[in-house]
C-alpha cells in the first residue's frame, strides 16, 4: 500500500502531468472539438494533450502512462488514438490521503 502511494506522489510529481490533471478536470473548457471521441465520456485525445503541453507526442505519452498507471486517468482507445479521462474517484482517494495524513 504504500509503495502505490509513492508511485502515486511520483506521478504528481512533475509539473506538465499536474497540468494535464487540471485540464482533464474541464475539458471542454480546455480542447476544441474532436472528430472521433466525446470530450466527456471517452477523454482528450493524446495528440490534443500533446500538443497543448508544447511537447511531441511520445514526451506527451510517457506522461499520460505514469498518470494511467497511478490510476489517475483512464485511457480508451478509438480507432488509431488514445483518448484520456480523469478517474475522480482515485483522485479524491489520493486527495484524502495527503490532507489526513499530512
Amino acid at each position: 500500500m504504500e509503495e502505490d502511494f509513492v508511485f502515486v506522489a511520483n506521478a504528481l510529481a512533475h509539473e506538465k502531468r499536474l497540468r494535464i490533471l487540471e485540464w482533464l478536470k474541464d475539458p471542454v473548457g480546455n480542447f476544441p472539438p474532436q472528430v472521433d471521441g466525446d470530450l466527456i465520456k471517452d477523454g482528450v485525445c493524446s495528440m490534443y494533450i500533446a500538443d497543448k503541453l508544447g511537447v511531441s507526442p511520445p514526451t506527451a505519452s510517457q506522461h499520460l502512462a505514469l498518470l494511467r498507471d497511478a490510476g489517475l486517468i483512464k485511457a480508451t482507445r478509438i480507432k488509431k488514438f488514445t483518448f484520456y479521462r480523469r478517474e475522480e474517484a482515485a483522485i479524491a482517494a489520493v486527495a484524502k490521503r495527503i490532507k489526513n495524513e499530512l
